[in-house]
């Protein structure tokens, strides 16, 4: 298999100019009281690879600007649209009035693997929560369902971000095959 050349890759690239012409999968992301800022910035980044339709920075969840989810998101905080809310619930409730699945990335007593998602369940909302509490029962009662990441070893979490980054992509994929 022949790498490619950094020209090769580029040719194909977005760019800030050409952004609005992407196809964004139907996913809003909300973020809810995340307290790294290199999390924020992470998933910023990955929130870009995939093409979100707009990210939610709720709760104490840093915003920017912040020098440390600047330095992490690398641009990315110009090319995904993003928005910061204090009233979680409030937000969650018009997802749901607008006729949005709501989905927490959590594992619950229902979670169903996150490649298990069936794809008439876009446009969706996915809620991600704090790195030690995760997301609140307060609005896992108001989720439709939640998926998670079956975990093989004595630790049954992953960081936030790399969580969300496997979730993500497969979730992009679900909507690609819709």
């Amino acid at each position: 298999m022949k790498k490619l050349t950094h020209d090769e890759i580029s040719k194909n690239r977005s760019t800030l100019d050409n952004i609005d012409q992407v196809k964004k999968a139907p996913i809003y992301v909300v973020l809810n009281s995340i307290r790294s800022s290199y999390n924020v910035g992470s998933i910023f980044r990955t929130s870009d690879g995939v093409m979100i339709e707009k990210l939610y920075l709720c709760g104490y969840t840093p915003y920017p600007p912040n020098k440390q989810v600047f330095k992490t998101a690398l641009g990315s905080t110009e090319s995904v649209e993003w928005e910061h809310v204090e009233d979680v619930l409030k937000l969650i409730q018009k997802f749901k009035s607008d006729g949005i699945k709501i989905c927490a990335l959590e594992q619950t007593n229902k979670s169903i693997p996150y490649y298990k998602i069936k794809s008439n369940n876009f446009p969706l909302c996915l809620i991600v929560g704090n790195e030690i509490t995760g997301v609140s029962q307060k609005l896992i009662d108001l989720c439709d369902f939640s998926i998670d990441i079956h975990q093989y070893g004595i630790k049954q979490s992953l960081n936030v971000a790399v969580a969300y980054g496997i979730a993500i992509f497969e979730l992009r994929k679900i909507f690609e095959l819709k």
